[in-house]
């Protein structure tokens, strides 16, 4: 693929995606994700914040978390980052949150915990963008679980019923919580999720050694000042309202919106201990996506200006865009385009490909062998 750079124009036309106006682009969009090889234990962590097993001393940490529109953004004024680690009964998290001023207020499960300072974990298993999971926690170990069916840009509803049997959360704070008088130094979160769990939304026995997951972590964190005692959250002189809150992550996403599923990092399980020198295979098959999905916004684009979904490639500037991407003499593609009123599912097919590429309207892509 060839690079292109993207910030700027990605968060201007993501921005307009999310008000239903999409103004007229020709450059084409790079996704440049984190990556992160999460490596398999033998024996089961014990879940209590507390990351001194010698498995998670061997696990590599993260970068340290962007804010979520990217580079051109200002720097996190605090660090966050994170670790991964597997066994054949649990997917294992854990985080280390930089924080003065440890606080959280929210007991109830399930509450909007993102008006707390939180830590928030996003699972897309089959990468298709649809029935993802959210893990929202505090540092009172408070917690909203939920699954979506869709991206909310596409009328996605959120499953609140949806209930993760089994979790365990571990938080240890390294200062103390809800006190004003002193200075903490942050906290540590620790999560175990069963793979029975996980695996409801795709087929499928544990991840084999090289599967490759979409996955996202997000922080929040509010402006808060002292206030007779009590952490108040920071309002704007002029207009009383709140502070909007920061917004940090570990793949930034372009925009403040972390429901871009595609936009987050990919994962890669291995079957060898952490230490071992593995590394996140690039596969081809992702830029092709990568290509769908940009065939995806400029539909929108299409229909925002006609009124209608474009049936043809060349409505589309498929071969521009294509060779915008990729070497110039990689083959052309067929692309097929099937519209259905206000539907439509596009179909790629590759010589260099062995399965054919899907992506519909509701910004599902997925994969056939051929």
């Amino acid at each position: 693929m060839k690079p292109v750079l993207i910030s700027i124009l990605f968060l201007l036309i993501q921005a307009e995606l999310l008000a239903g106006q999409v103004s007229s682009f020709s450059s084409a969009l790079k996704f440049a994700g984190q990556n992160y090889v999460v490596h398999k234990v033998n024996d089961s962590l014990i879940i209590d914040g507390n990351l001194n097993e010698p498995e998670w001393n061997s696990a590599l940490w993260t970068n340290f978390f962007k804010d979520i529109r990217g580079e051109s953004a200002a720097e996190p004024f605090y660090r966050t980052k994170a670790k991964m680690l597997w066994d054949e009964h649990y997917f294992y998290y854990a985080a280390e949150l930089e924080d003065p001023h440890v606080w959280a207020t929210i007991t109830e499960r399930d509450a909007v915990i993102f008006m707390d300072n939180n830590f928030e974990i996003f699972i897309d298993p089959d990468g298709d963008t649809h029935n993802y999971y959210e893990l929202e926690i505090n540092a009172l170990g408070t917690f909203w679980d939920l699954l979506l069916t869709k991206p909310y840009r596409n009328r996605g509803r959120a499953i609140n019923a949806w209930d993760i049997k089994g979790l365990k959360i571990g938080i240890s704070i390294n200062g103390t919580i809800n006190d004003p008088s002193d200075t903490d130094k942050g906290w540590t979160l620790e999560v175990a999720i069963p793979w029975e769990v996980l695996m409801e939304t795709m087929p499928g026995n544990l991840p084999a050694d090289g599967d490759q997951w979409k996955l996202n972590y997000s922080r929040v964190q509010w402006h808060t000042e002292i206030s007779d005692g009590e952490y108040v959250k920071q309002t704007n002189p002029e207009t009383g309202e709140l502070l909007p809150e920061e917004n940090w992550s570990w793949s930034p996403q372009g925009l403040i919106n972390m429901h871009y599923p595609e936009m987050w990092g990919t994962i890669q399980f291995s079957g060898k201990p952490a230490g071992s020198d593995i590394i996140v295979e690039q596969q081809l098959i992702d830029d092709y996506k990568w290509l769908m999905r940009i065939l995806y916004y400029r539909q929108i684009e299409y229909r925002t200006e006609t009124g209608r979904f474009a049936g043809q490639p060349q409505l589309l500037q498929f071969r521009e865009l294509f060779r915008e991407l990729f070497n110039d003499d990689a083959p052309l593609p067929e692309l097929t385009i099937s519209v259905m009123d206000r539907h439509y599912i596009m179909k790629l097919e590759s010589d260099e490909l062995d399965q054919t590429i899907y992506i519909q309207n509701d910004s599902r892509v997925w994969t056939e062998n051929k």
